[in-house]
């Protein structure tokens, strides 16, 4: 890419000249020095510099969709290039939210990278609605996902499936109430959960209980509103966060009740008790998605293979549903 562009792209993603400029390890003056030229060749400016950060003006905005255009091709050269030099070096971004880093990923990217030691691996973590928009802008390879009509936009390869289900701290009278429908960790870890005979408990006996949300942009919490709406609740919120990982800690210190996977569930010493509903919403089917605007490498297929090839070695009976 021509080094104006560079430039310029660089302003339009700082927000300002004076750091696009310690970015670019050029002084201010020349970065708009150069900026200037381009935009008298062109007949007019390509930033609103009475705006703070600086803004794009309509040139600017065609100018910087060119150039990530530019940028695109140029990735998608290099990377093709890559493959043909060494098929065993490259490099995947890889973006999802923190419970599929820590509780599915990290297993899986470990013997990958025993496996291929010359693919650098990225990951970049986030909440699902912001990591589809990182794929969209091609800023990430691959990410997962159980979204329905996320899936449709993309496309994509079954990989593994969880289970929500209901935690409830331990302490909480509800269990003892509830008792013929409550399942231990140790219920969950064996897969009692899963069969045929575990019997399932309606929503609406927790209408007074007091919930442990996700925030707006978690693919939970669109189903979270659902199995409310279905049974009739109008939820007691008592916290509403962003990441999975940690409602999930904060049933198990006491804090009040969340909804949660079953792949969570890994050790029997946890302060909760866990209730399967009776609701589809619960399973949920988890899919790699790719851009399929962009060249795939040879080391993003090789990612995606080895996953599957994992998760169909693995014994989780939800896995074959």
């Amino acid at each position: 890419m021509q080094l104006d562009m560079q430039y310029i792209y660089e302003i339009y993603r700082s927000g300002s000249f004076s750091k696009a400029a310690e970015k670019l390890y050029i002084t201010q003056p020349a970065l708009s020095i150069a900026v200037a030229k381009v935009e008298a060749s062109i007949g007019m400016p390509l930033f609103d510099r009475s705006t703070r950060p600086v803004t794009l003006t309509h040139a600017g905005r065609i100018y910087i969709d060119a150039v990530e255009k530019a940028r695109n091709l140029e990735q998608d050269l290099e990377q093709q290039f890559a493959d043909i030099r060494d098929l065993k070096k490259g490099k995947i971004v890889i973006g999802a939210t923190h419970y599929i880093n820590s509780y599915i990923l990290a297993p899986i990217l470990k013997e990958f990278d025993e496996r291929y030691p010359g693919i650098e691996i990225e990951l970049v973590e986030s909440s699902s609605s912001e990591i589809v928009e990182l794929l969209k802008k091609r800023e990430i390879d691959v990410t997962l996902n159980c979204d329905p009509n996320i899936i449709v936009q993309f496309g994509g390869y079954p990989v593994f499936s969880d289970i929500v289900l209901l935690a409830v701290p331990q302490e909480d009278p509800i269990n003892t109430r509830l008792q013929k429908f409550r399942l231990t960790a140790e219920d969950v870890m064996r897969g009692r959960h899963l069969e045929t005979d575990c019997p399932c408990v309606s929503l609406k006996e927790f209408e007074n209980e007091e919930f442990i949300l996700l925030k707006e942009g978690n693919n939970l919490y669109e189903r979270s509103l659902k199995l409310f709406h279905e049974a009739d609740i109008e939820p007691r919120v008592k916290l509403k966060i962003s990441q999975l990982v940690t409602a999930f800690h904060l049933v198990d210190q006491g804090f009040a009740a969340a909804f949660i996977s079953d792949r969570l569930i890994q050790h029997k010493n946890l302060h909760l008790c866990c209730y399967k509903l009776d609701d589809p919403t619960i399973f949920r089917r988890f899919y790699i998605l790719l851009n399929n605007q962009r060249y795939v490498s040879n080391s993003v297929r090789a990612f995606i293979h080895y996953m599957q090839d994992a998760y169909a070695n693995v014994s989780y009976p939800a896995d074959a549903r």
